[in-house]
């Protein structure tokens, strides 16, 4: 990472599950896999004993600001902030739920006020922080609000090398989907979709491939309406705005190898949809990256593995991934504005 371009900061994930583990294996690989300078924001205690668990030296850095973790980091993982809890894998409470709350809070403030480059969010167990008050359905909507940007301006992505994919509806009932559906939110969301590839990605003229929502793409209405109806005159608007974008195609056939090398990403019309090719696909290097913000936010995509908390189990790769996919990110912003 250029010396221009802050560190990244890494928020701890519910410290009951493999947050604290993926931090610690993150920085014992951090020359091998040649990762960008991060530090935690709060948890060293929990950092240290999640190490102490997995018999690995853990040398912290204790710092008061972000520009003391270019010196810190090739010899310690450098932590800011002094909130913690006791560590206690696989058993999750409110105490950790709300340390999690923090470290994101403070993640996303230092991101936004210019102290990381961007923000790498470990696991959280959204159900807890409800418990505690958490008004948003997940952390990519509170990093927009974090943004003093509406729910509806960001936008969920899962990336990994064989695949990008943007699942319209996110966490909601699958009843729930058709209802949600419009040509608007295609549309909208769309848009957002092409900007980031082009800004984030480098990528000149991005192709979206819209899926179906009905099996087949509907075969003329047989099983629905929404292909005409909703899904097909938002890709005439897209296509008007001069974006590439086609379909609907059928789900089932659009994420095999010779049709995936035909589109940059597909935008999907539900959670299931999207995740399940790319956690097919890219498990181990899967990255959730949030558009339309503007910080960069990069997460594994997986969740806080409440059962293997703590047993050595902690596979650090698509921690790895969102590493490196934030550094990517906000050195092109940095290069090309």
């Amino acid at each position: 990472m250029p010396e221009t371009v802050a560190p990244l900061a890494l928020s701890i994930g519910d410290p009951a599950g493999l947050g604290p583990e993926l931090a610690v294996l993150a920085w014992h690989v951090r020359k091998s896999e040649n990762l960008p300078a991060f530090y935690v924001l709060h948890g060293a205690d929990v950092l240290r004993a999640a190490a102490d668990r997995m018999g690995m030296a853990l040398p912290l850095a204790s710092i008061t600001a972000a520009d003391e973790v270019a010196g810190a980091f090739p010899n310690a993982l450098p932590v800011l902030g002094d909130k913690c809890v006791n560590y206690r894998p696989g058993i999750p409470e409110p105490a950790g739920a709300r340390l999690a709350l923090a470290s994101l809070t403070d993640a996303a403030a230092a991101a936004f006020g210019g102290g990381a480059s961007g923000v790498v969010t470990l696991p959280v167990a959204k159900g807890l922080l409800a418990d505690i008050g958490f008004a948003f359905p997940g952390q990519t909507e509170f990093l927009a609000a974090a943004c003093n940007l509406s729910p509806d301006a960001s936008v969920m992505m899962l990336a990994g090398p064989s695949l990008k994919a943007v699942p319209l509806t996110v966490h909601c009932a699958l009843t729930d989907v058709p209802g949600l559906l419009s040509a608007e939110l295609i549309h909208r969301r769309g848009t957002v979709v092409a900007q980031a590839l082009r800004r984030d990605y480098g990528i000149e003229r991005p192709h979206l491939a819209v899926t179906a929502l009905n099996p087949h793409a509907s075969e003329n209405g047989a099983f629905g309406n929404e292909e005409a109806r909703i899904i097909a005159p938002a890709i005439a608007a897209l296509c008007a705005d001069g974006i590439d974008a086609t379909g609907p195609h059928p789900a089932d056939a659009l994420f095999a190898p010779r049709t995936r090398a035909t589109f940059d990403a597909a935008l999907c019309m539900y959670h299931d949809q999207a995740l399940i090719p790319v956690k097919a696909l890219d498990f181990d290097q899967g990255v959730n990256v949030t558009l339309g913000l503007p910080i960069v936010r990069t997460s594994p995509d997986h969740g806080t593995a409440f059962d293997i908390a703590g047993t050595g189990r902690a596979d650090p790769g698509a921690t790895i991934a969102a590493l490196h996919m934030a550094s990517e990110i906000a050195t092109r912003r940095t290069q090309h504005g």
